[in-house]
């Protein structure tokens, strides 16, 4: 039977609340970035600057985007960089204003959503834009009201929070991730398999996080290989699959935030330019055997989003088994694995350990404070 204190979290009713955003609209399917047409005229909008990298506005890919928008494209802003430095992003808010925009269309990765975000943030006492996401990696920024933005001068990277920079349309449209490099796909993936994970084992988790976590690992568990050792029609398949399961990864993530891992890959990441979901792959198995020490009984969603049964009376178990099966999952990808595969120097690793404690008390993600020899150790496994 159990203690009466087992009994009684056994039986306590559900409680809490969860806050919706300003999405309100997931377009998804092959060739659906046609519908940008319509939601320009739905919107009743008239100048729209695309925001991307030189590298993608180099693609044949770019002209899908353009060509929906027609005579609505007020220009294209190709000055988006790794990792969202200030400057940029001042830049951009600079050429919105220029054009007289009315909407942007972030286009790429994270880098492009973030920054069209911050951008946004930064113009809002003059003008509210209207902003629609056309991802093409993983990395599900564009669910997210937050964009990360990075001082050059620190290396140091903060955020901007606020629900009118959150894309009110996101098309996910796997076509155009065709052209998306694998190890970024990949590397975009990890990060969204980070995002479910941490989501499921948070402290403020929820019912509908925890069964789109678990439905977001599955996916990715048998998608993601697939997506870049098939071909054609089969491939295009699991793309898609791959996007639902970017877009369940994240859902609710602004109510439960994330952990342990996200926030060492916030400073590892501008620090020694190393991409976000680079971070993922080498940090997220070892934020997950931390946590199996703190809150092994979270990771319910996530054992079952493994396969793995899951004792509710011995939890533990369950749990490093979900951490060694992560990173037996991350080991099949040709993707860095360690922080010295991804060249940062050893000696430096003490020079973030500030940052990381700050933004874990600044955020109260992990159920206790933690040292800095706690965190340098963390960072030292991560070598």
């Amino acid at each position: 039977m159990g203690t009466p204190q087992a009994d009684f979290t056994r039986w306590e009713a559900p409680s809490g609340e969860f806050n919706l955003t300003r999405l309100e609209r997931v377009i998804y399917g092959p060739g659906k970035i046609a519908a940008l047409r319509d939601e320009m005229e739905r919107r009743k909008l008239e100048r729209a600057v695309v925001v991307t990298t030189d590298v993608v506005a180099g693609l044949p890919i770019l002209q899908e985007v353009t060509g929906a928008l027609g005579s609505r494209c007020a220009g294209v802003f190709s000055g988006v960089v790794q990792h969202v430095p200030r400057g940029t992003v001042n830049a951009l808010g600079k050429e919105l204003e220029r054009l007289n925009a009315d909407c942007a269309v972030s286009f790429g990765g994270g880098s492009p959503i973030d920054s069209t975000k911050v951008a946004l943030y930064g113009l809002l006492g003059t003008r509210e834009l209207i902003h629609i996401a056309v991802p093409t990696t993983l990395s599900a920024a564009e669910y997210t009201h937050a964009g990360g933005v990075t001082d050059e001068t620190t290396k140091v990277k903060s955020g901007v929070y606020d629900p009118r920079v959150l894309p009110r349309t996101v098309i996910a449209d796997p076509a155009l991730t065709l052209a998306t490099p694998d190890w970024l796909w990949v590397t975009t993936g990890m990060r969204a398999l980070d995002h479910a994970i941490e989501c499921a084992y948070a402290i403020r988790h929820q019912p509908i996080s925890d069964a789109l976590a678990s439905k977001s690992i599955a996916l990715f568990r048998e998608h993601l290989p697939a997506s870049i050792r098939t071909e054609g029609a089969e491939r295009l398949a699991h793309r898609g699959q791959c996007q639902a399961a970017s877009w369940f990864s994240i859902y609710g993530a602004m109510n439960t935030r994330f952990g342990l891992s996200h926030l060492l890959g916030h400073q590892i990441g501008p620090k020694w330019d190393v991409p976000h979901g680079v971070t993922s792959c080498i940090t997220l198995p070892n934020a997950m055997r931390f946590m199996t020490g703190i809150a092994p009984e979270r990771f319910g969603p996530v054992a079952e989003g493994f396969g793995i049964p899951f004792d509710r009376a011995n939890p533990k178990a369950a749990a490093l088994a979900c951490a060694d099966r992560t990173e037996q999952f991350i080991a099949q990808f040709d993707v860095p694995k360690r922080l010295r595969d991804a060249k940062v120097p050893r000696a430096e690793l003490g020079q973030i350990v500030g940052p990381i404690v700050h933004e874990l008390e600044h955020n109260g993600v992990v159920d206790r404070p933690m040292t800095e020899a706690e965190v340098l150790a963390l960072l030292e496994s991560c070598y």
